[in-house]
């Protein structure tokens, strides 16, 4: 452990027994203008955050943390303070490769209904539609009548794991895709389960590209792409890079 590692572990602990009970205000405070500050935006390429899936309430825990380390100044101090605000910025300057072209894209922090995760969305293309059982992110100016809609919808089923899960959705599944994938173990986008399937061999032939992942609790989401064909490498490779950026919130 080098020295300035030492410096900050002692430094923070001394702190926090000296603070514990007058900090509550300093900390929010704090974590307020750092993570949500509208006059700075981080960049940053979604490719390279970490695991999805993962259930965040560990910022709680670690809020005196934060608050201790923006006055350490030290390496290790404002590299923590970067991963948060990168998590956690309301807005961002993405680079994401689309149909083989890198691009730079904007995208925008949205929360799922109750509040239960959040997602970065391209919104100059696409818009997210709450509802009371799922929710549904779109195109956002309506498709030419011969293509199929474009959807994204992800919903939870608190009290179903996802092993038994994914086999009752496979099931469903195969009504509408008959040539429906074996299921597959996934970790990335995410970390679950994959249904996959194509309705036909046309270019406007609808595919459905499905996710089962834990909720972090004894339950599901399950997470359901609907595009067509020619669109995969466009309207799918999105989905997959809003995917990356999908976090489960407590």
């Amino acid at each position: 452990m080098s020295n300035i590692d030492k410096k900050a572990k002692k430094d923070l602990h001394a702190r926090t027994e000296k603070d514990s009970l007058g900090m509550k205000d300093e900390i929010w405070n704090a974590l307020e203008n750092e993570l949500f500050s509208e006059e700075e935006h981080a960049r940053g390429d979604v490719r390279k955050m970490k695991k999805r899936n993962r259930v965040i309430p560990l910022i709680l825990t670690v809020a005196a943390g934060v608050v201790i380390a923006f006055s350490l100044k030290t390496d290790t101090g404002e590299a923590f303070v970067k991963g948060i605000k990168d998590m956690f910025v309301r807005e961002k300057e993405v680079i994401q490769s689309i149909e083989g072209q890198d691009e730079e894209t904007k995208v925008n922090l949205n929360e799922g209904t109750n509040s239960e995760y959040v997602i970065y969305i391209d919104e100059e293309r696409y818009k997210m539609i709450k509802g009371e059982e799922s929710d549904v992110i779109t195109t956002k100016d309506p498709l030419p009548e011969k293509y199929p809609d474009v959807t994204m919808e992800i919903k939870q089923v608190p009290n179903v794991k996802p092993e038994v899960l994914v086999e009752q959705y496979e099931t469903d599944l195969k009504k509408d895709f008959p040539e429906l994938r074996a299921i597959e173990a996934v970790t990335e986008p995410v970390t679950g389960y994959l249904l996959h399937g194509i309705n036909g061999n046309q270019a406007d032939s609808v595919v459905v590209h499905a996710y089962v992942i834990s909720n972090g609790k004894e339950g599901s989401f399950i997470i359901t792409e609907y595009y067509f064909l020619e669109a995969a490498e466009g309207h799918g490779a999105r989905f997959h890079r809003m995917l990356e950026t999908f976090e489960i919130v407590e």
